[in-house]
């Protein structure tokens, strides 16, 4: 599937650690949802793009990538790496204002 361009923008700078990369594609009052921890707006989300995973190595692998509608996207990935557990398959699920990600939710 064709990802739209912001979305493959913040995949590939999210895997690159790019912080500000990945940072440009939110909106200025953008919401992250990911491990149990809600971030909002640009500071918290380039906080938590700083420091997510910081602590571990790990690699990411596209699984599989799906359109709910024109702004809402599924795309699955697999990281595996020295966290606990080792494996981990996720929804990366986007919402998408315009051109920038309003919304990110990142869960099994």
């Amino acid at each position: 599937m064709n990802l739209p361009a912001t979305i493959t923008t913040y995949l590939k700078a999210h895997q690159a650690r790019d912080v500000e990369t990945a940072l440009s594609v939110f909106t200025v009052d953008a919401l992250v949802r990911d491990d149990g921890h809600t971030y909002t707006g640009t500071a918290e989300i380039r906080d938590w793009l700083g420091g997510a995973g910081a602590e571990y190595t790990f690699t990411t692998e596209l699984t599989g990538a799906s359109e709910v509608d024109a702004e809402h996207f599924d795309v699955r990935q697999r990281l595996a790496g020295d966290f606990p557990g080792g494996v981990v398959d996720l929804h990366y699920r986007f919402t998408l204002r315009g051109p920038a990600v309003s919304e990110l939710v990142i869960e099994p």
